[in-house]
């Protein structure tokens, strides 16, 4: 028998935040960017999630020169304190040159705009020790459906995506799908259109998914199910767990706060297919309640963490043997009833 995973956990800079929103302004202070390197490992995490731009503060205001030297120091901020960077992601929604989409905008000189801005990601992500890529193709969509032919769009995020891996020969680029939010609908809303690029590349060897458990809801799937689906076709390069509370506004609530279940079974079907054996991460991406108090405020982080290592034991506990009698007199009733004992610690 195998050993059991040692599971390795990550999470972005972003995840310690101020705690605005659409309706509000900052509700606490910043922290800066090296403080927050220092709470990773007391927290049990070492993998550091980027932008290209949490790298390299104001990077469109630096010449490439100096973006690898900044890329370069905070490199040495995270080996001096053990952690790792998971990947780097180009940020193609904030820039006004990205207001209409980055690769898929109607206008030639934007799309150009966006490829240039994910090749100087790619260097920034060598300088800072990492060969991951991801690509949350935020606004490669429409706000209406007729201002866009989509088969065109199509084709140009495929164009950019074979761009990237001409660039460097050794990425890895991580297809990271979602529906819609900000654009009305987007282009590649699950992973098997992401997967789908994946082979339709020049270098499928070198695409994957990573799969937000929020994503998968608001598309009204089931994110174990999207996790299974990659993993069934060796390409989930990484995740990240949160909650969603139907199909709203991306929440990015703590790993199991609305369905407990869901997140058992997100965590069993990682588990009971080694995911994490060959090093990926398991990462978060959850926001701090607004209300909260603290500076900075880390109860999401830890919270979460703990949630999955306890659905771990609740996994590896789970008895197989009842499992499969019931599954052989097809009693799902039984079955049903079982998982949520079990969950709820009721022998």
């Amino acid at each position: 028998m195998s050993e059991p995973t040692q599971y390795r956990f990550s999470f972005g800079p972003w995840n310690i935040s101020e705690g605005a929103d659409p309706f509000g302004p900052d509700v606490r202070q910043p922290v800066s960017m090296e403080a927050k390197f220092d709470l990773y490992r007391p927290l049990g995490f070492e993998g550091v999630q980027f932008h290209d731009d949490d790298v390299v503060e104001n990077l469109e205001e630096l010449s490439p020169e100096q973006a690898l030297k900044r890329a370069g120091e905070v490199k040495s901020m995270l080996d001096d304190r053990g952690l790792i960077p998971e990947f780097v992601a180009p940020r193609l929604w904030f820039p006004t040159e990205t207001i209409d989409g980055g690769f898929t905008s109607n206008s030639a000189a934007d799309r150009q705009y966006a490829i240039d801005r994910s090749l100087r990601s790619i260097d920034i992500a060598r300088a800072v020790g990492t060969k991951n890529i991801v690509l949350w193709l935020a606004r490669e969509g429409t706000y209406i459906r007729e201002a866009k032919n989509a088969k065109v769009a199509a084709d140009r995020i495929l164009g950019a995506l074979n761009q990237m891996l001409d660039y460097d020969q050794e990425i890895e680029i991580w297809i990271e799908p979602k529906p819609n939010e900000p654009m009305d609908h987007t282009y590649i809303p699950t992973i098997g259109h992401a997967l789908t690029l994946a082979y339709a590349s020049k270098d499928p060897a070198r695409v994957s998914g990573l799969i937000e458990s929020a994503h998968a809801i608001l598309a009204g799937l089931d994110p174990s199910d999207e996790m299974a689906f990659a993993l069934a076709h060796n390409k989930l390069a990484s995740v990240h767990l949160n909650d969603q509370n139907g199909l709203k506004f991306d929440q990015d609530k703590a790993f199991g706060s609305v369905n407990l279940r869901s997140a058992f079974n997100q965590v069993r079907v990682l588990e009971e297919n080694g995911y994490g054996k060959n090093g990926e991460f398991v990462g978060l991406d959850v926001k701090v309640m607004r209300t909260q108090k603290g500076q900075p405020c880390l109860d999401h982080l830890k919270n979460s963490r703990e949630t999955f290592l306890y659905l771990v034991e609740k996994v590896r506990t789970y008895d197989r043997s009842q499992e499969k009698a019931f599954i052989e007199a097809r009693d799902y009733e039984g079955l049903d009833a079982y998982i949520l004992r079990h969950l709820m610690g009721v022998s």
